[in-house]
C-alpha cells in the first residue's frame, strides 16, 4: 500500500495495483450472491411498500434484499439493548423460593425499550393517558 495526500493534505491509504481494487470487487461479487440465497425477517415486498411510499422506487431485488438485511440488523441491535436493559432492571429482583433459576425469564416492557430506542435517536413517550 501506498500512502497518498488528500486535498486537505492528511495522508490516506491508496491502491498501488489493480489486485486490491480486483479483490474488492470480487468480495463484493461474492457477497451480492450470498444476499440472492439469503432470506431476511423483513419481507421484500414490506421492504418495497416502505421505499416506494418514501419515493425510492427500485426494481432490483438485491438493493431491496440489501435494505432489508440492514433494517433487521437495526431492528435486532434494538431489541439486544432492550434485553440488556432489562436484565439490568431484573437483576437484583429475587425470585419467588429465593434462588436463582438456571434459566430465568425475562418480560421486557416499555421501561426497557425506551433507553434502547433512545440511544438510536427514537424518542418513545408513553400517551398522556396512561401516566
Amino acid at each position: 500500500m501506498e500512502y497518498k495526500p488528500n486535498t486537505a493534505g492528511n495522508l490516506i491509504m491508496g491502491a498501488d495495483d489493480d489486485e486490491d481494487t480486483g479483490g474488492a470487487s470480487a468480495a463484493l461479487a461474492d457477497f451480492l450472491l450470498q444476499l440472492d440465497n439469503y432470506t431476511p425477517s423483513v419481507p421484500d415486498a414490506v421492504v418495497a411498500h416502505y421505499l416506494d411510499s418514501a419515493g425510492f422506487h427500485t426494481q432490483d431485488p438485491r438493493l431491496i434484499r440489501l435494505i432489508a438485511l440492514a433494517a433487521q440488523k437495526f431492528l435486532s441491535e434494538i431489541a439486544n439493548d432492550a434485553l440488556q436493559h432489562c436484565k439490568v432492571r431484573t437483576s437484583g429482583q429475587p425470585t419467588a423460593k429465593g434462588h436463582k433459576p438456571k434459566e430465568r425469564r425475562f418480560l421486557m416492557t416499555m421501561d426497557d425499550l425506551a433507553p434502547a430506542l433512545l440511544d438510536c435517536g427514537i424518542v418513545a413517550r408513553k400517551p398522556p393517558y396512561f401516566v
